[in-house]
């Protein structure tokens, strides 16, 4: 009986590891977002939720240990997001951030979090940086970036004809990358960018702007900015008659929400590129009902990407058997992405979400069945067309 008892002991003492190897007794995810500023609508408390249906379809607990999500609000300042997560790393020990949507705060971010051995899944951020000269082996861009939106959009106007280009540009990384990775589009299909204008973020009055961009006679005014800004832009585009006068508008990174803000009317045929789309088919739109439920909308791509991430590194954190950043780190980037908008995609070895996105164009209004329907699908773009060739890479290691 002693024998047996001890060899009980012994087996329930080797079992004890499997569960547990999670630091702190808690899996803590933070939600680093923007929830009063331009990009509110498509980031902020829209992501918290999605990163909370992420943790209900998982499971509450990961390897016997609680889940927990926490949030705050970065304001697009640099400082405040770094001050946010330091003490996140070192005093509440946050294992993880996802979103982050302004390019100038992930940029810090990541050095800060390639310092305290720290994951983030980065959502909301679009500057190559991140996975370019700025990589690091604990930070994943998810959702998308400038050079594969520009691709997508800026090739298909060149390629309609609009071979003449004016950039309106936002005056901070997201913007300055997009102008120049859309400005290699243009140029790269045979067209010309003849002008181009920076404005501060969150803008109110772009008449200066805009009307440089009508004295320069472009077929195209290319707006390289996001969320609030892109939508007074359009705005204020069609209250000058720029489009009635001849010209094109061609948003570089456009969403769900500016179409809802805007109107089908002020935005039917307009050509952008995303990652995910609520209707694409029965698992996508079961979601966005539960996201729409709780949000009051349909989420925007960044949604669908923080929600994606969070459940990715939750199954890394079960197969690696331990929430071990370099553990974890390893197991995302061998295992498939799979959630309700992401099929057997791939992370890049610098750290790269090498997925299908989608060339869309706005519908007409006459075409929308009601609220939230849209985008019409034009066609799937493949992962090769979208991503920085890895053979430019300056990411260290990244061809290794």
């Amino acid at each position: 009986m002693r024998s047996l008892l001890a060899g009980g002991a012994l087996m329930a003492l080797a079992t004890m590891p499997a569960l547990a190897q999670v630091s702190d007794d808690v899996v803590k995810i933070g939600v680093l977002t923007d929830m009063g500023g331009v990009t509110a609508d498509i980031g902020g408390k829209g992501s918290v939720i999605a990163a909370e249906l992420a943790v209900k379809e998982f499971g509450a607990t990961v390897l016997g240990k609680p889940i927990q999500i926490v949030a705050a609000d970065h304001q697009h300042k640099a400082d405040l997001g770094t001050s946010i997560a330091r003490q996140w790393f070192d005093i509440d020990k946050v294992d993880a951030v996802v979103d982050v949507p302004n390019s100038a705060v992930a940029l810090a971010l990541q050095s800060l979090a390639r310092e305290k051995k720290r994951i983030v899944m980065y959502s909301g951020a679009g500057t190559t940086a991140l996975t370019n000269e700025q990589c690091s082996p604990y930070g994943f861009h998810w959702t998308y970036d400038t050079y594969g939106v520009a691709r997508g959009t800026a090739s298909a106007v060149v390629k309609a004809g609009g071979t003449s280009w004016f950039m309106l540009a936002s005056d901070y990384a997201f913007g300055h990358q997009l102008q120049k990775d859309a400005t290699d589009v243009v140029e790269a299909n045979g067209g010309k960018v003849v002008g181009a204008v920076r404005h501060p973020l969150n803008n109110a009055d772009f008449s200066s702007f805009l009307l440089r961009a009508q004295s320069s006679g472009a077929k195209v005014i290319g707006i390289a900015n996001a969320g609030g800004d892109t939508i007074n832009a359009i705005k204020q585009a069609g209250e000058f008659g720029l489009v009635e006068q001849g010209q094109n508008l061609a948003a570089l990174i456009f969403f769900l929400q500016d179409v809802h803000s805007l109107g089908l009317k002020a935005t039917q045929g307009t050509y952008l590129t995303t990652a995910s789309y609520w209707d694409l088919d029965e698992p996508s739109r079961a979601w966005s009902k539960q996201f729409l439920e709780k949000a009051g909308m349909m989420p925007s791509m960044l949604h669908a990407g923080v929600y994606g991430s969070v459940l990715h590194y939750l199954k890394a954190i079960k197969e690696a058997g331990t929430d071990d950043p370099d553990k974890v780190a390893a197991a995302m980037r061998a295992m498939p992405i799979n959630d309700a908008f992401t099929k057997d995609a791939r992370i890049r070895a610098d750290g790269r979400v090498l997925r299908e996105m989608y060339l869309a164009r706005v519908k007409k209004p006459a075409d929308s069945k009601g609220p939230w329907d849209y985008f019409e699908i034009v066609r799937k773009v493949a992962p090769e067309e979208t991503v920085w060739p890895l053979s430019e890479s300056k990411c260290p290691g990244a061809k290794g």
